[in-house]
């Protein structure tokens, strides 16, 4: 396969599966401003979404003071900032129009249509109207996507390539979510093994919070059948393998896809992949908190980043002569 081709098939994947969990954060922190709170604890939690995002410069660059409003604005149809779900779901419909004869009929009408109704639901004032509603379609787009690229597209270079992109944005997404908890409260990040907050109640809240915004509340309580508590929320979406969304069910994904892809020149790419599945695999939750949640929320990131690179430098750039 051409290295534009794949790269192509990466970054559709990846915009699609960025513009679902921009969807999932602004819909839990909109859900959550509605409860009763101070306006500088609402604030707060806004500024969280932004820097977990990084995106907090270029936000303040164009807005100024933090607002919810804004925020929105800012995170949904600004087309000048580069991670926003109009500039995400654009990206993705015109990587998957530079490779129209790669995919199927399907596939691309999923991608067309979506950015088509998108525009439509903007203008009409839909997302303004009934933000949730707006947030459950996004969510419900990607999810098309996916389920049309697996049903219907042969099982080869290409359909790897998209679930990689898949995988690798969705770990870094879950990993950013369970870090909030720290921006929300840095006095936690700075003291090992400190994990729960000084209010159960509001613990509670922030903790269910983040469960919903991976849909894993019903399956945190299939799973533990008691009181959600930070240690196993922590161990569900970092260590379970079962959990979809879960940082060792992600690796596991792209490396399972790197393996069908390899190449002459892959063996170090998959051997960093390979590391970091194994280091999941083998981790227990009570080391990973007494070390602090933060610091290996954070390696992790920076691993999972510098893997996307390798696989990029490996597989999507051209090879110098």
């Amino acid at each position: 396969m051409l290295s534009r081709t794949a790269d192509h098939l990466f970054w559709m994947a990846r915009y699609t599966e960025r513009a679902e969990n921009t969807a999932r954060m602004l819909d839990v922190h909109y859900q959550t401003s509605l409860l009763p709170q101070s306006d500088a604890v609402a604030r707060q939690g806004w500024e969280g979404l932004l820097r977990i995002s990084e995106l907090m410069q270029a936000y303040q660059y164009q807005y100024g003071e933090v607002s919810a409003r804004d925020v929105l604005q800012f995170m949904v149809r600004d087309e000048y900032n580069p991670s926003s779900i109009y500039s995400c779901l654009r990206a993705a419909r015109e990587n998957a129009r530079a490779v129209r004869g790669v995919l199927t009929t399907e596939l691309w009408e999923a991608h067309n249509q979506t950015w088509l109704e998108l525009q439509r639901l903007l203008k009409a004032g839909e997302f303004e109207r009934d933000p949730a509603r707006f947030f459950e379609w996004v969510k419900f787009r990607s999810h098309v996507s996916r389920g049309v690229a697996y049903g219907t597209m042969l099982q080869d270079e290409a359909f790897h390539f998209l679930r990689m992109g898949t995988f690798l944005e969705r770990a870094d997404n879950t990993a950013r979510m369970l870090d909030v908890k720290f921006h929300a409260t840095p006095t936690e990040a700075a003291t090992p093994g400190a994990v729960a907050g000084t209010d159960p109640t509001l613990d509670f809240y922030h903790w269910s919070s983040i469960l919903r915004s991976v849909s894993a509340f019903e399956i945190y309580r299939k799973v533990y059948r008691s009181v959600i508590t930070p240690e196993r929320v922590a161990e569900l979406l970092i260590l379970r393998p079962d959990m979809p969304r879960s940082l060792s069910a992600c690796v596991e994904e792209v490396v399972r896809n790197l393996e069908a892809v390899r190449n002459a020149q892959s063996a170090e790419t998959e051997r960093h992949a390979g590391r970091l599945r194994a280091e999941l695999r083998f981790a227990r939750i009570d080391e990973i908190l007494a070390n602090g949640l933060h610091a290996f929320l954070t390696q992790f990131l920076e691993r999972i980043n510098a893997l996307g690179t390798r696989i990029s430098q490996t597989f999507l750039l051209p090879v110098p002569a």
